[in-house]
């Protein structure tokens, strides 16, 4: 029965509709203008044939599974009208169902998967050093722990590794979600998946790609994407009583009356096209609403999700901030000003791309501060940033490159990063970098458990524990997990949605897996392509404003499909008790039910009307004063 299934998922239901009404014009010339009846109704016969095996095929191995759905009542509609011979009444049926399945299929469809995007990202050869130091490339699958591997200035690491030779930085965010460059000198571990910074580096690969932690992503990647949570749909959750309620009316009055034409007369009029087209309708409305305000929706049934979700699971870099190192705080020593030193470290870091050049940069424009000239500027790996002002030399490097004796006269490491400054040889100061929090974060956080019923919310990074739980302080947040793998996410994630319906934000690759995971996954930004396809909806500004924006369509959107099905149902109700007393024949019945579809569908469009506002969170950009315990300068 697999090909079946195959077969019928094939099938476009656009082309079907297509197909049905040019047989059903072609049926209509032959049988009214010439009066050509039996060639009217073979062609009508066909038409209804060609049609209506591929429709029903799919809800008929669905039944056969014991799923009775809403479509069960189209299936024998359509069969009791053709054994009949009542072919108008089975067309018009065919018609309505294969445009709702039409309708569902715009609305649902994706342009890639989740997983080819993750394989488009990692290379698929590797330069390997042979013994007499000649590079080949490779297959990446033909790797074996021990061989040299080199990496050139923006690649990406194809496999774990340790550093042999060369000194530079690496992008590990991907996986951490820390927005920083990682140092890389000679015996510090490489990850494969990360983005090599500006200097060749030598590395002795650790392990087979198929064993490599980016391999290991993928595989967690995939297990998310198999085990999602199945949600019921809302058409299903309708369906489930009012199915078995349409056939129990049927099968009364066709029993009463001893008539069959009676009993499909009442599946007629009962044929759950309210369900069937004006939800996705409304789906497709809401969609339409949420693009217009930068907002993608790539799984249309989160849109009925999301107003039942009860867990906020949030990351923290590039979510609750803004994925950027900010200059937090400058520990002056030997004597100099902050502001002096500022200045003079901002003017050499004008030559350097390291991410934390911008942030003290950006932090001398801000204050103001005049730029000194600069002279012998050199970047060494290894050594640091360098140059010359007024006759001093000025180093910019890390805590690690210091001399021990040196490296004890520094203040204590707190959380977040650091760089050390040094003149003509000696101490002069600490700059310190933390990611700069959105200012809107906490009256975020505070706004939906106010206003969309989130009762709990959980902090989960792959950020320094420490650094974490810091910042969770000054968000009020009270459920921390810092340090956490992409796998460990998952784990904690399917724990939550075992509780609660979750709703996850973010942003990263690290965050795709653990977002298949959540009941409901909203990325902020177009970081990344796989974040992107794995997410149910991509906020394209990256805005929180625009998070509650996509709850409040979601909730328009569900209130009006709910008006739109349970309106319709309720007056094909009122048509199947008509049919049962025999006040409505099949013909009519069908032509009624295409009337209460026009009023439900007409109720549904009122998703795209300007009808007031879609979100009440008024951002209030305070920053929070006080992370990690420091006081900003």
């Amino acid at each position: 029965m697999k090909w079946l299934e195959d077969v019928a998922t094939r099938i476009s239901s656009v082309a079907v509709a297509i197909l049905i009404g040019s047989v059903m014009a072609l049926a209509a010339l032959l049988i009214w203008p010439l009066h050509q009846a039996t060639a009217g109704r073979a062609a009508l016969l066909a038409g209804v044939v060609a049609t209506g095996v591929p429709i029903v095929l799919r809800p008929l191995l669905a039944i056969l599974r014991g799923n009775f759905s809403v479509d069960v009542l189209a299936v024998l509609s359509i069969t009791v009208a053709a054994a009949l011979g009542q072919y108008w009444v089975a067309a018009i049926v065919i018609l309505m169902l294969s445009g709702g399945e039409a309708l569902e299929d715009y609305a649902t469809r994706r342009a890639s998967s989740v997983l080819s995007a993750l394989a488009r990202r990692m290379p698929q050869v590797a330069h390997k050093l042979q013994d007499d130091g000649v590079m080949v490339d490779v297959e990446i699958d033909t790797i074996v722990p021990g061989q040299r591997l080199r990496i050139f200035p923006h690649e990406i690491c194809p496999v774990d590794g340790t550093v042999v030779e060369g000194d530079g930085s690496m992008d590990e965010s991907y996986l951490t979600g820390e927005p920083y460059q990682i140092e890389k000198t000679v015996g510090a571990s490489v990850l494969s998946g990360a983005i090599n910074g500006n200097a060749v580096l030598t590395i002795r690969s650790d392990r087979p790609a198929a064993d490599s932690r980016y391999a290991r992503i993928v595989a967690v990647l995939r297990d998310s994407e198999q085990q999602r949570p199945k949600i019921r749909r809302l058409g299903d959750r309708l369906g489930s009583w009012y199915t078995p309620l349409a056939v129990g009316i049927a099968l009364v009055s066709g029993l009463v009356s001893h008539s069959v034409e009676r009993f499909l007369a009442v599946l007629v009029i009962a044929t759950p096209c309210p369900l069937l087209l004006a939800i996705p309708v409304a789906v497709i409305g809401a969609i339409s609403v949420a693009a217009s305000r930068g907002i993608l929706v790539k799984d249309p049934s989160i849109l009925e999700k999301l107003d039942g979700c009860r867990i906020l699971v949030v990351d923290k870099t590039g979510t609750l901030t803004y994925g950027k190192p900010l200059l937090h705080e400058i520990v002056a020593l030997g004597g100099w000003s902050r502001e002096r030193l500022l200045g003079m470290t901002a003017a050499v870091e004008r030559y350097s791309k390291h991410p934390l050049a911008d942030a003290v940069r950006e932090r001398a424009a801000d204050d103001g501060v005049v730029l000194p000239a600069v002279s012998e500027v050199s970047e060494l790996p290894g050594r640091g940033l360098s140059g010359v002002i007024a006759g001093h030399r000025l180093t910019v490097t890390g805590r690690g490159k210091l001399p021990p004796a040196m490296r004890e006269q520094l203040p204590p490491i707190v959380p977040g990063l650091e760089c050390i400054v040094l003149v003509d040889e000696l101490l002069a100061g600490v700059f310190r970098f933390h990611d700069q929090p959105r200012p809107d974060s906490k009256s975020f956080l505070r706004h939906v458990g106010m206003r969309h019923g989130i009762e709990r919310i959980v902090l989960l990074s792959g950020d320094r524990p420490q650094e974490v739980v810091a910042f969770a302080e000054a968000m009020g947040i009270t459920e921390v997990y810092g340090g956490m793998s992409p796998e460990q996410k998952v784990e904690v994630v399917r724990k939550l949605t075992a509780e609660a319906p979750t709703l996850y934000l973010g942003d990263g690759i690290n965050d795709a897996p653990a977002m298949m995971t959540a009941t409901v996954g909203v990325a902020l930004g177009v970081n990344s392509d796989i974040t992107a396809e794995a997410a149910g909806a991509v906020i394209l500004q990256s805005s929180l404003e625009a998070v509650d924006e996509l709850i409040h369509i979601g909730h328009r959107m569900r209130r009006i499909a709910l008006e739109s099905a349970v309106g319709g149902m309720a007056l094909s109700l009122g048509g199947m008790i008509a049919a049962a007393f025999g006040l409505l024949p099949p013909l009519q019945g069908a032509l009624a039910q295409e009337g209460i579809d026009l009023l439900s569908i007409m109720n549904s469009l009122r998703m795209i009307l300007p009808l007031g506002p879609l979100a009440d969170f008024k951002p209030q950009n305070v920053q929070p004063a006080n992370i990690a315990g420091e006081v900003a300068p």
